[in-house]
């Protein structure tokens, strides 16, 4: 089974991206919000284009769900790309306030200039980005240290943009999750269903289940990232090579037989892997 051609790009978020042009110049920082187990892939190809000439933060959330070592390895990466990353889990509220600290001293920089201009201090205006999904409103509740914004670990939530204050310095415009109107990157989009940084509707869940263990296969190929030791133990079915016919290897963990059983454990595969129930497993690499 090949999986189907993604594409989500609902009404929304068409919306959301009309009215970040008209509110981007209001902003002095971005805090780019990235999935730990897909950096690249949850990277928005008209970042650049919209912070231009603002500060930028790049936070990538979930570190708790890949291993210290992958972290280790994405760090160095980046730095070899003149970028500092700050990680964080917005789950447990670790790195979040490294985070914070950040933005206000970016903030204070901003202030010392506007002082040297004769112009009254003021809260730096932070504009969090990302793609659905990724963490930004729990960063912002975790930011604030209260529920002030909806989070759920499914897309689409947050439906219109919203201010909130973070203390005398720090002010957050809470915005939707972002797409391009088009996933030129098919493989990328791939990496965002697996790991629900996409609208449901935009994809068939058995070919995407099927392409994940595809992807599992060649992890271990390459001994990177993955164990079939912890598909094997939960699901109590061995998961041969990659020649083995992946639908087949559904149908057999499924209890009875059925196409309804097959995509209910398509999506308990997808679901636990999301829940971290199969590891700390990433599905990208640094190139």
């Amino acid at each position: 089974m090949t999986t189907s051609l993604i594409q989500w790009y609902p009404g929304h978020i068409a919306k959301a991206e009309k009215q970040l042009a008209k509110n981007i110049e209001k902003v002095d920082l971005v805090i780019e919000v990235r999935d730990a187990r897909i950096p690249l892939a949850t990277s928005h190809p008209h970042l650049k284009k919209w912070i231009e000439n603002k500060k930028h933060l790049l936070v990538i959330n979930r570190r708790d769900m890949i291993e210290p070592q992958a972290v280790e390895q994405w760090d160095k990466w980046f730095k070899s790309k003149g970028e500092t990353v700050w990680w964080c889990n917005a789950k447990d509220g670790n790195g979040i306030g490294q985070i914070k600290e950040a933005a206000i001293r970016l903030g204070d920089e901003l202030n010392q200039r506007r002082e040297s201009r004769g112009m009254r201090h003021r809260p730096v205006r932070a504009l969090t980005l990302g793609f659905p999904n990724v963490g930004k409103s729990a960063l912002i509740n975790r930011l604030v240290k209260k529920k002030v914004v909806a989070s759920s670990r499914r897309a689409g939530v947050t439906k219109s943009l919203r201010w909130v204050r973070v203390g005398q310095k720090l002010d957050l415009l809470d915005a939707p999750g972002v797409l391009p109107p088009k996933l030129e990157n098919q493989k990328a989009a791939l990496k965002l269903a697996i790991c629900d940084d996409i609208g449901q509707a935009a994809y068939d869940v058995e070919s995407v289940a099927i392409a994940f263990l595809k992807l599992l296969c060649d992890f271990e190929k390459k001994d990177i990232g993955f164990n079939r030791g912890s598909l094997e133990h939960r699901y109590g079915i061995p998961l041969e090579n990659q020649e083995r016919n992946l639908h087949e290897w559904l149908s057999n963990t499924a209890e009875v037989h059925t196409s309804a059983d097959i995509r209910r454990m398509a999506q308990k595969l997808l679901d636990d892997f999301r829940k971290s129930l199969l590891g700390q497993i990433i599905l990208e690499l640094p190139k």
